[in-house]
C-alpha cells in the first residue's frame, strides 16, 4: 500500500507542477474566480484519494487518482497564487466558447482512468466484494 501510495503522491505533484507551470507562462484572457470553500473541498478530495484509493491493489487507480489529485493541488494552489482567479489559457471558439486550462485535461482524464481500473479491478475479484468489511 506505501508503494501505491508514493505512486499516487508522485504522479499527484508532477501533475500538479505541469498545470502550474502551464498557467504561468501561457497568457490567459481568462480566468475564474473560486472561494476559500473551493480550496477547502479540493483539499477534502485530495485527502481523501490519498488515504483511500492506496487500499485497492491496482497501481493503474493509484496513477488515475495521482492525475486527478495534482489537478484539485494545482488547483489548490493557483487559488491562492492568482489574485483575479485561476487562468483559463486553453479556448475553443473564438466568440462564443469554452474556456479551460490543463487541469480541466487531468480531472477528466485522471477520473476516467480511476473508475475505469477501480470497475476492472472489481471485476477480477468479485469474490473479494461479498466479503464484510
Amino acid at each position: 500500500m506505501n508503494v501505491r501510495r508514493a505512486l499516487l503522491v508522485a504522479t499527484a505533484v508532477s501533475f500538479a507542477a505541469v498545470d502550474l507551470v502551464d498557467k504561468s507562462v501561457t497568457a490567459a484572457d481568462y480566468h475564474h474566480a473560486r472561494t476559500p470553500f473551493t480550496a477547502l473541498v479540493m483539499g477534502g478530495v485530495i485527502a481523501a484519494l490519498v488515504v483511500l484509493v492506496p487500499r485497492i491493489s491496482s497501481n493503474v487507480a493509484a496513477i488515475g487518482a495521482g492525475i486527478a489529485s495534482g489537478r484539485a493541488l494545482g488547483r489548490v494552489v493557483a487559488l491562492l497564487a492568482w489574485a483575479q482567479g485561476v487562468a483559463d489559457p486553453l479556448v475553443i471558439g473564438v466568440t462564443a466558447g469554452v474556456a479551460f486550462n490543463l487541469a480541466d485535461l487531468f480531472a477528466l482524464s485522471g477520473d476516467m482512468l480511476l473508475l475505469s481500473a477501480v470497475a476492472v479491478h472489481g471485476m477480477r475479484h468479485r469474490h473479494e466484494l461479498r466479503q464484510r468489511v
